[in-house]
């Protein structure tokens, strides 16, 4: 399975976006105040997945966070240059 399609199913099943198919999410949309719906609470949930399923370490005052979260692309980039699982 792609780095993707992997984010894809794990943003949907992670976050509770139950109404949401994995071909709904746009990888160059934005993550957070796009369609999705995500908010700050969905961010941290996300943070807390990413370093138990990868192994990335993410922190609330990082610098990195907006272009890390941009869009699920940017996230696939973060996650496959970072991951230590």
């Amino acid at each position: 399975m792609a780095l993707q399609d992997e984010l894809k199913e794990l943003l949907i099943r992670e976050l509770n976006l139950q109404d949401v198919r994995p071909d709904e999410v746009d990888p160059a949309a934005p993550l957070f105040g796009g369609d999705l719906g995500l908010d700050s609470i969905d961010a941290l949930e996300l943070a807390i997945v990413l370093e138990r399923t990868y192994g990335l370490r993410l922190g609330a005052g990082d610098e990195r966070n907006t272009t890390i979260f941009a869009s699920l692309n940017a996230l696939a980039e973060f996650v496959a240059a970072n991951r230590t699982k």
